[in-house]
């Protein structure tokens, strides 16, 4: 079967077509033959180098961390052969070799049933970039979001900053607020039902949340972009408020004002996976799950790439800052 692999760290050009054998489930295990997959920026860290994972050790290495597909074999009652199902897994695409390819084998426990009226490219764009669940916990595990609190998400188009958006939402948020980087993409997403987005070409991200709440700032930020936003993103903080950084697209170094942390009180947490126990990861997949099938979420599609074409999809997220998931088609 063909697969994305790694076998050194480095450029785009290391995700490489590869020819590898097909696996075999094991009891327990469901054999699924992929029809889409998606690309987190994680899998560019990885692969770059730039993350504890990346070790001589562990390489070669098939990328992706979650995708969508069919079920060809089950050896585990809870799936039969036909059933359209969510692969995801913890470690998939990092210390276990992950979706990108085109069959994967995986312990049941990784798998859930796609609802019948989502697509196989909606449906992995629902879990590529893990937007939804990476907000969904940040709000209700790290800053203990309640109804009626408002919150900051920058960057629409991104990953956790348009699904945190609608997470907030369907918690019950009085206020959301995003940013955009150009006015055409403001335009875009304020069209697309997304009221309050802060245009950073003509507006900065403190100013503009200020205007937007009455100079009240906000109750939490959910920041997926750091760098120069990082101390934008504290001095928009409401008294007692708090950030949680989940990612760093913007840049790993930002400079923040102490008093800002100090006179509003703040709280700031970093965000990552391994803060929560399975179970705990495993309700909130439920629960965001929940909610797309009631039609509160809303998976949205940049663009499409061919899986041969991973080092150029790769390259067109990290880049060229999408407005919306990008999905490689098995």
């Amino acid at each position: 079967m063909k697969a994305i692999q790694y076998q050194a760290y480095g450029s785009y050009q290391e995700n490489r077509v590869v020819d590898v054998e097909r696996p075999q489930p094991k009891d327990g295990e469901v054999l699924v033959e992929m029809r889409a997959v998606g690309i987190n920026p994680l899998d560019n860290t990885f692969r770059a180098g730039h993350i504890y994972f990346s070790t001589p050790d562990n390489l070669p290495r098939i990328g992706g961390q979650t995708g969508v597909g069919v079920v060809v074999e089950s050896r585990s009652s809870d799936f039969n052969a036909g059933d359209r199902v969510f692969v995801r897994g913890q470690g998939l695409g990092l210390v276990a070799d992950g979706t990108w390819r085109e069959y994967v084998t995986t312990p049941a426990a990784g798998l859930a049933h796609v609802p019948e009226d989502l697509d196989d490219n909606r449906a992995a764009a629902f879990l590529a970039g893990a937007g939804y669940l990476s907000g969904y916990l940040a709000l209700t595990e790290i800053a203990k979001f309640k109804p009626g609190q408002t919150v900051l998400a920058p960057a629409i188009g991104s990953a956790v900053g348009m699904e945190t958006v609608q997470i907030a939402r369907r918690l019950g948020a009085s206020l959301v607020i995003s940013t955009a980087s150009t006015t055409e993409k403001a335009e875009r997403a304020r069209a697309d039902g997304y009221e309050h987005v802060i245009d950073l070409s003509r507006e900065n991200l403190k100013d503009g949340v200020l205007r937007i709440t009455g100079g009240k700032g906000v109750d939490i930020v959910v920041d997926g972009v750091s760098g120069k936003l990082t101390g934008q993103a504290l001095a928009s903080l409401a008294f007692g408020g708090t950030v949680v950084v989940v990612g760093y697209a913007g840049g790993r170094e930002a400079e923040v004002s102490i008093t800002d942390i100090i006179w509003k009180g703040a709280t700031i947490r970093g965000f990552t996976f391994r803060l929560f126990a399975p179970e705990t990861i495993a309700a909130a997949n439920k629960a965001i799950l929940g909610y797309l099938k009631e039609g509160a979420l809303q998976p949205t599609i940049d663009q499409v790439f061919p899986l041969t074409e991973a080092a150029e999809a790769v390259r067109y997220l990290i880049e060229d800052r999408p407005y919306g998931r990008v999905i490689l088609q098995v």
